[in-house]
């Protein structure tokens, strides 16, 4: 696989499983710099089995989550509208062979649907995934770019969509062009699994059995102009070591062809999905300890990224993780298209099984319980800041700064049009417990922006 040694990466195990406490203690210092480490340093965290050492790693990862980020975690819903595909992944509920589940294509009208639902539960942010082949009559692309403009047309009082990312099939340069022309913000694409033979194996057929073509989608869309691009291994596939040195691989050739690192990274563990029964046996099952520490060996190597983490998880792993390292999550999610009707839901099948089902209000009081801000801001893309700009921001942690207040102004929207008598109430306390915090400055125009909430404006931002 292009870009992908995987001697190197086998011989890195190998040659770091017995690194001793004070070299691990070097890797760690040079990670709570905000450096990213080396494919070595990396494979050495990896590889540590003792439980007292792995705490000092949590311990490591939740001081530069914070350094970064700061206490705010991004919230989204994934709007999936289709499930049409030509590929027949083995652990995939949409493989092109599974007779199981019903298949379906949104139209623009019904996806524009799904949108008012997610606006009208106080969803900003969408992710749309799409199922690998287009509807009859229309191309891949032109459907992409018809949906995208579905979502942002879709209005419910005050509230829009704030930004669009989209995961999508691999596309030629020409036609992320169209991509990013519809107004995307972040162009997401998994590898799934970065062993060769392991990828062979499980993509017997259809255009994504090309791990090549895959990979190298993440260059064409640069070289479209898609600055921001999200990846991601499918943990369960293969060995979860080589894995993350193979996606930590992928970063590197990223960095170094295109001077941006990825914007995200996705964790995702392998889930039962209906008519994929390898998906119900894993080949490389992946425990809760062995997770904890894919995230927080993520973030401690590539410090700057957001670390995405999916409704596939349980409420309880996913409340535990924000403390390792993730920052971004979805909520009240459905894999299916149509799904956010429950009667079209019964119409289509969804792509894997979920492991937590709150709702948003849920999601946002749990996370105001734990002490983190809940953001529904897009402003980095309505600034553009993104790509390097992004980079010399977020790489230093000077981002955080600008994250923390736009979190606050969208929190208290959120609380003003959507929450719950309960969250609006310790949300308030939270707004109210973090302004004391500001500097006078800040306090002066958070001020403002809030005044300005209150008489009904939307959608401000720094």
């Amino acid at each position: 696989m292009i870009y992908i040694n995987e001697e190197k990466i086998n011989n890195l195990l190998v040659d770091t499983a017995k690194a001793d406490s004070q070299a691990l203690d070097i890797i760690l210092d040079k990670a709570k710099s905000l450096k990213r480490l080396s494919l070595a340093e990396s494979a050495a965290l990896l590889m540590v089995t003792d439980p007292e050492y792995i705490k000092k790693i949590f311990a490591a990862a939740s001081f530069v989550k914070d350094a970064i980020y700061g206490r705010r975690v991004v919230l989204f819903a994934p709007l999936y509208i289709s499930n049409l595909c030509a590929n027949a992944c083995l652990y995939c509920a949409f493989k092109s062979d599974n007779r199981l589940i019903k298949r379906k294509a949104l139209t623009v009208s019904e996806i524009k649907a799904q949108t008012e639902w997610l606006l009208r539960r106080g969803h900003k942010r969408i992710l749309m995934v799409c199922g690998e082949e287009a509807p009859l009559g229309q191309t891949n692309i032109d459907y992409y770019v018809d949906a995208v403009n579905s979502i942002y047309e879709a209005e419910v009082g005050k509230n829009k969509v704030k930004r669009v990312n989209v995961n999508c099939a691999p596309l030629n340069v020409e036609e992320f062009k169209k991509l990013k022309n519809s107004g995307i913000g972040t162009y997401q694409i998994f590898q799934e699994t970065y062993h060769q033979a392991t990828y062979l194996q499980m993509h017997p057929k259809g255009p994504k059995s090309d791990p090549d073509n895959r990979i190298e989608a993440v260059d064409r869309a640069f070289l479209a102009g898609i600055d921001d691009i999200g990846i991601g291994a499918l943990y369960g596939l293969y060995d979860y070591k080589f894995e993350t040195l193979g996606l930590l691989s992928h970063v590197e050739h990223m960095e170094e062809k295109f001077k941006v690192g990825p914007h995200t990274i996705s964790v995702p563990r392998i889930e039962p999905a209906e008519g994929a029964e390898l998906s119900f046996n894993p080949p490389y099952k992946i425990s809760d300890e062995e997770f904890k520490k894919i995230v927080a060996v993520l973030r401690l190597s590539v410090p700057y990224t957001g670390i995405i983490m999916s409704t596939r998880e349980t409420a309880e792993m996913r409340d535990l993780l924000l403390s390792l390292g993730v920052s971004q999550i979805s909520a009240e999610s459905s894999t299916s298209p149509g799904g956010y009707c429950a009667e079209d839901a019964k119409k289509a099948g969804g792509q894997f099984s979920l492991g937590d089902h709150r709702s948003l209000d849920q999601v946002v009081g749990s996370l105001i319980a734990h002490d983190y801000i809940p953001s529904f801001c897009a402003a980095c893309y309505r600034m553009e800041r993104t790509g390097e700009v992004f980079m010399r921001l977020a790489k230093p942690g000077t981002i955080k700064g600008k994250c923390s207040m736009n979190a606050l102004v969208t929190l208290k929207e959120y609380l003003d049009d959507f929450a719950s008598f309960k969250v609006k109430e310790e949300g308030y306390k939270m707004i109210a417990r973090y302004f004391k915090q500001l500097d006078a400055p800040d306090q002066k125009r958070l001020k403002l922006f809030f005044a300005h909430v209150d008489s009904g404006i939307r959608d401000e931002y720094v």
